[in-house]
This record gives structure tokens, C-alpha cells and sequence, in this order.
């Protein structure tokens, strides 16, 4: 259930030049209901504004309340942006998984990054992972009404006492049947895998693998995609959970594991359906699969083929690179040490160009406590650690996935004006793919 009754939902910016704007909404206004309804969340709003004929009920920022009625066509939208997807508060996580991120945390940080969310509609939403054990009966009837697919689900493992053990909770085992509703209802779901070594690699992983395959049979395949993705451990964990860190041994064996799978997937589907995340082949130290084996890249949030795809946007986008530079500029470029190897060739043609010169910075992270790192776990104490002292040319070069979303903070609240007056060097954000890459190195 979610912890809060719905609240009027507080109206953050409205479209210029929107239907909304037209009718003289503001940004502080709250929205009451819809054509009498109380929304609960943004997927409630999306479907009521599906109407010709609306009466919304709404108070202004100081709180007086007005109707508005609007004429529009079926689909057209309004143009409100809210403050948050969710207007009745978070489901909130009750299982206790040893791997866990949030409790693998250090104490003292904002309280919202401990906030543990396993709620459906930020899985429809935002394609977050959920577990589907805490969810209650009219939840359930909720996304069958609103045919809310494809949702995100952390499987971990079909064999239920497994999966009770790794998120502790006995609910837990009841995945089978889960996803044998998904199907009877022709509902889909991605899932992911994190393989935790000792509990559910080995048999177990190729018994979850099997299992979920059954479920991509169907005419609509109830399970689309399966990304097996690596345990994640840091120095903050408690002490009890008995997780080992992946070695380079572990990485190579289950890249084999699940390969001779993906064969089989193939020839059984015409799809690869199980994905490896990209830390597998890095922390082996292999090469990553070409494009062509991630289709349409469906786990690409989940780290699968995005590196592949950032290299090949680079190789796409390297012709605008010029032969020289006016003004000779020579940079560094963050990155976690995972993607030293598979990054060597963009930075090979980045330096061809003649008054350019990028140094690559692979890091670890002491902040969590790994030694192979991914880029978006770096704190700004891991850059302040790794790069004082160093010579780092012009300008810094940052990927922003490094920082919290829509912020300019890292994960342990350092902010990038603080790390740039600490290392004294301008940083360069960068925002979007290998294009942007590209567009910081040129700019003079």
C-alpha cells in the first residue's frame, strides 16, 4: 500500500503555448481531481486527460479553489508538468536484499537516498526495477485494468526458497505464479538477473534463465528480455551477507554459462533474450559482443550494450572531427576504471587530431570501496583522491552520469563547482553520447 492519501498534485511548470497555458494555469497551482476523479499518480492523470470534455478542480497557490473546463481533441495533452509521478506517496520496499544499494550506503547522506522504492508505476513510468512482493490485491487489479506493461522486474531467481533467501522475505517465492499471471493476462515484463556468487549463479542461474525462457513462448511473450548483471558490493555492507566481489575467474565463467544459453535462445526464438551486462566481458577483460547482437538494445538501461552503443555512436560521429585545432588544448577525461580498455579507441582518434590531446583517468572507487568501478558510482572525493596533484591540462571532462539526475551533485553531495575550485580546473559536463563527447573537445 502506499503510505500517504492522494494529494492535490502540485503543478511545477506549464507548456508555453499549451492547452494549459491557454486556459491560464500556473506553476504552483494544484490539481484536485478530473472530471471528479482524484488522480493518484501521473498514469491516473495521463488516462482521465485521455476525455474530450474536461472539469478540473483546482487551487490556485494560495490555495482558493476554481473549476476549469476544457474542450479539446481525444488525445491532445494539457501540457502540466507535476513535481512528482506519484500524488499518494511511494510504495515502499519491504524486502532486505544483502545487495541491496541503499543499504549498502554509509549513514549521514539525504534521507531521500534511502528511500527504498518497489512501486509499479515508476517500474511503468521509468522502467525501474520492482520485485512485485509488496504489492496488494487492488494494485494487482490496477495494472491488469490499465494493461500497465511492460513493468521491470528484479527476478534474481525462479527457485523460490533462493529467491526468499536473497530478498528475505517469503513472499518472495511466489515468482512463478507471478509471472503466469502476466501471462494468462498478456502483460509483459523485462527482468533482470544480479548474480550473486554462491546462492543463485551456477545451476541456479541457468535453472532461472530456463525458467523465464518458457515464459517468452507465447504469442505475446510474457518475459521479453533477461539482463544478468553482477552483484555490486561496497565497503558500507554489512558484514553478515556472505557476498564475495566478482573476480575476473567468476566473470569468465558465467559469460560461458550464459553464452552457451544465448545459443540455444537463438535458435529455440530468433533472439538472444538473456543479456549479459557490459561489466561482465570488462571485468573479464573480453572484448564486448559487436552491435548487431543487442537488437534493439531493450536492457540498455540496465548496462546492457551501452558501451557498445557509445562506440559506435564515437566511430558514427568521429567525421566531424577536424584534421587540426586553431589553439592547441589538452584535456582529461573521468571515467571508472571498468571502461579503461574498451574506451582506448575513441581516445587513439581523439589525439589524431593534431593540437588536441585527451588523457583518459581511469579510477577506482575508495569512496565505496571497489576496486573495478563503474563510471556512474565515482564519487567527487574519488575524483578529488585520484586527480590532486596530477597535471590535467586545460579543462576536465565529466560524464554526467556521474551525478545525480537533474543535479549537479555526486553521489556522496560533493557538488562540481566544488570539485572544480578544489582541483582548480574548469570541468565540462557531459550531458549526452559520444556526439557531446566530441563537442567538449572542440570547444575552444
Amino acid at each position: 500500500m502506499s503510505n500517504h492519501s492522494i494529494q492535490p498534485a502540485l503543478i511545477t511548470a506549464v507548456v508555453p503555448d499549451s492547452i494549459a497555458a491557454e486556459v491560464g494555469f500556473e506553476p504552483g497551482d494544484r490539481l484536485v481531481s478530473i472530471n471528479g476523479e482524484a488522480p493518484r499518480d501521473l498514469i491516473d492523470y495521463q488516462f482521465l486527460c485521455a476525455d474530450e470534455f474536461l472539469t478540473l478542480d483546482v487551487l490556485d497557490a494560495a490555495g482558493r479553489p476554481h473549476q476549469v473546463e476544457i474542450e479539446k481533441d481525444f488525445d491532445a495533452e494539457l501540457g502540466l508538468e507535476f513535481e512528482t509521478a506519484l500524488f499518494d506517496g511511494l510504495i515502499q520496499c519491504n524486502n532486505h536484499c544483502p545487495f541491496c544499494f541503499i543499504d549498502q550506503k554509509p549513514p549521514g547522506l539525504r534521507s531521500s537516498l534511502y528511500l527504498k522504492d518497489d512501486d509499479y508505476r515508476l517500474s511503468f513510468l521509468y522502467g525501474s526495477y520492482l520485485t512485485l512482493t509488496n504489492l496488494p490485491p487492488r494494485e494487482w487489479e490496477r495494472i491488469e485494468a490499465m494493461r500497465l506493461s511492460p513493468l521491470y522486474v528484479s527476478v534474481h531467481a525462479t527457485h523460490p526458497q533462493v529467491r526468499i533467501r536473497l530478498l528475505q522475505n517469503p513472499r518472495a517465492g511466489q515468482i512463478l505464479d507471478q509471472l503466469q499471471w502476466f501471462q494468462e493476462r498478456r502483460l509483459q515484463i523485462h527482468a533482470q538477473v544480479v548474480v550473486c556468487l554462491g546462492i543463485n549463479d551456477g545451476s541456479i542461474l541457468e535453472q532461472t534463465l530456463t525458467d523465464l525462457a518458457r515464459f517468452h513462448q507465447s504469442e505475446v511473450p510474457a518475459v521479453t528480455s533477461v539482463a544478468v548483471v553482477p552483484v555490486g558490493l561496497t565497503r558500507f555492507r554489512p558484514p553478515e551477507d556472505d557476498l564475495q566481489p566478482v573476480s575476473p575467474t567468476d566473470a569468465i565463467q558465467v559469460i560461458d554459462q550464459v553464452q552457451r544459453l544465448q545459443i540455444q535462445f537463438q535458435q529455440d526464438f530468433g533472439t538472444t533474450f538473456a543479456w549479459l551486462a557490459d561489466e561482465w566481458f570488462l571485468m573479464a577483460g573480453q572484448d564486448l559482443p559487436a552491435a548487431s547482437h543487442y537488437e534493439d538494445y531493450p536492457q540498455i538501461d540496465n548496462g546492457v550494450g551501452s558501451i557498445r552503443q557509445f562506440l559506435q555512436q564515437f566511430e558514427q560521429a568521429a567525421y566531424q572531427l577536424p584534421a587540426r585545432i586553431a589553439s592547441a588544448r589538452s584535456l582529461t577525461w573521468v571515467v571508472g576504471n571498468t571502461v579503461e580498455q574498451a574506451f582506448q579507441p575513441i581516445l587513439h582518434r581523439l589525439n589524431k587530431v593534431q593540437g588536441l590531446t585527451v588523457a583518459l583517468a581511469p579510477l577506482r572507487s575508495d569512496y565505496w570501496g571497489q576496486t573495478m568501478t563503474v563510471t556512474g558510482l565515482l564519487t567527487g572525493q574519488d575524483l578529488l583522491q585520484g586527480l590532486q596533484g596530477k597535471p590535467l591540462g586545460d579543462a576536465l571532462l565529466l560524464p554526467a552520469l556521474m551525478l545525480k539526475y537533474g543535479t549537479t551533485q555526486f553521489l556522496d553531495d560533493m557538488t562540481v563547482t566544488e570539485l572544480s575550485t578544489a582541483l582548480t580546473i574548469p570541468i565540462v559536463t557531459i550531458h549526452g553520447g559520444a556526439e557531446d563527447l566530441i563537442q567538449a573537445c572542440l570547444r575552444q
